[in-house]
């Protein structure tokens, strides 16, 4: 997991008004590339990271307290995600009072639901179950014509 650096990735991101709600989180999305594009370095990326706890959820303590546990929620579940998929975690201000097992389960949510989002599936390309490629057949209007001829 790579964090996200900078102000335009964050905007970038949010921006792209994709997203998964649940009661003390949002989650934003944002697909980039292919499932097996390859980095600068030939290495396939990873997707990246942002956070969001602004002081409507507490004191300076408190959203620290809230960054660590969405931190280790989404290193816990990473693999739910796609890869090559920018997210930003935004709290909200019921998430400094929710208890971890709640969080945990709504992350794991959340995240499968990007995973299963027809925006991702359509930015890395549709597949199907067992991760075979799904061929779309474009019927031009030649095809359509000589169909017609034949009596098909």
């Amino acid at each position: 997991m790579e964090r996200l650096k900078n102000h335009g990735a964050f905007v970038a991101v949010l921006r792209g008004r994709n997203t998964v709600v649940s009661k003390d989180l949002v989650v934003h999305f944002l697909p980039r590339g292919g499932f097996d594009t390859p980095d600068v370095e030939g290495i396939r990326p990873e997707w990246r990271m942002g956070l969001a706890v602004s002081k409507a959820v507490g004191n300076a303590v408190t959203r620290n307290a809230v960054k660590r546990r969405f931190r280790v929620l989404a290193r816990t579940h990473e693999g739910l995600l796609p890869r090559s998929c920018d997210i930003v975690m935004r709290a909200r201000p019921s998430a400094a009072r929710a208890s971890f097992q709640s969080l945990d389960s709504q992350v794991v949510r959340c995240f499968g639901n990007i995973s299963r989002s027809r925006k991702i599936r359509d930015a890395h390309g549709a597949t199907a179950k067992h991760g075979t490629h799904v061929n779309r057949a474009v019927t031009t209007t030649s095809d359509t014509a000589s169909k017609r001829e034949i009596g098909a």
